[in-house]
């Protein structure tokens, strides 16, 4: 084979591999621009846990003084409710689900830096009037069972999925949730404050407990919450509650032992 169709043969080859190149090319750049051909979703929906505080008011007639008590609860435990997601319970003052009513206690609300978000038991308030405020209906949250409510629970434990419990080993830091929905929850660390734990069971921290403790989130008041050291923001089992001022008076020395007793929330240091 004499130079001439050397050249030739290997001109042919190069155009063969450049006309399959740019086809490659073609194709990748039709793929790009068809959404389609990737198979990849824009966005995705999840589930999320979300701590709320519900605030029901209660004086509606005197709203002056529900201001005036909730600037001092506002002094004495500001980090508690410093930008806290927040719902307006309105079962109990009917007369504020007026929309200039709502409006002006809205506003009072966000001027104190509490994120209202939604109103509870505000039937009566128009669905114009809850979009023009930036708020959603809320369906009413669980209250503490009643005593039949407890037996029917206990009946019905042999029925729910076996435990399963958490241990988290390290500092939950702040503005960190950590869930355990299925059984008791354990942090071998310290909890700083801003930072959530909820469980279905009891919650264990082998530390320093500065944010929120959840304990029997589904109203299981045979649940616990044992902590090293307690300094917390706020405590709770099914759905009942102190926070950081009518905690003040316990130790935060010794280890601290969190239960129900008789509807009242006990704690003592062991």
């Amino acid at each position: 084979m004499d130079t001439r169709q050397e050249r030739s043969g290997a001109e042919s080859r190069a155009a063969n591999e450049q006309e399959h190149r740019t086809q490659v090319s073609d194709t990748t750049a039709r793929n790009r621009r068809d959404p389609a051909s990737a198979h990849i979703a824009p966005f995705q929906i999840r589930g999320r846990f979300l701590t709320a505080l519900a605030l029901r008011i209660d004086a509606e007639d005197d709203i002056d003084a529900l201001y005036e008590h909730l600037d001092v609860q506002l002094k004495q435990t500001p980090q508690f409710y410093d930008e806290a997601p927040m719902v307006l319970d309105l079962s109990n003052a009917p007369g504020t689900t007026e929309t200039g009513r709502l409006r002006v206690l809205v506003a009072n609300m966000r001027r104190r830096n509490l994120r209202v978000f939604g109103v509870q038991s505000g039937g009566t308030v128009s669905q114009d009037a809850l979009q023009e405020l930036g708020l959603i209906e809320v369906t009413p949250g669980r209250d503490a069972p009643s005593p039949e409510d407890r037996r029917a629970k206990r009946r019905s434990r042999l029925a729910e999925p076996e435990a399963e419990n958490k241990v988290i080993k390290g500092q939950v830091r702040s503005g960190q949730m950590v869930v355990a929905e299925h059984g008791d929850l354990t942090i071998i660390g310290s909890v700083a404050s801003g930072a959530e734990l909820v469980a279905k069971g009891s919650i264990h921290i082998y530390g320093r407990m500065r944010g929120r403790a959840m304990a029997g989130m589904h109203g299981d008041e045979t649940a616990r919450i044992f902590c090293q050291k307690l300094d917390a923001e706020l405590i709770a089992i099914a759905g009942l509650y102190q926070t950081s001022e009518t905690l003040a008076t316990v130790s935060k020395d010794g280890c601290a032992h969190i239960y129900l007793e008789d509807e009242q929330l006990r704690v003592e240091v062991i």
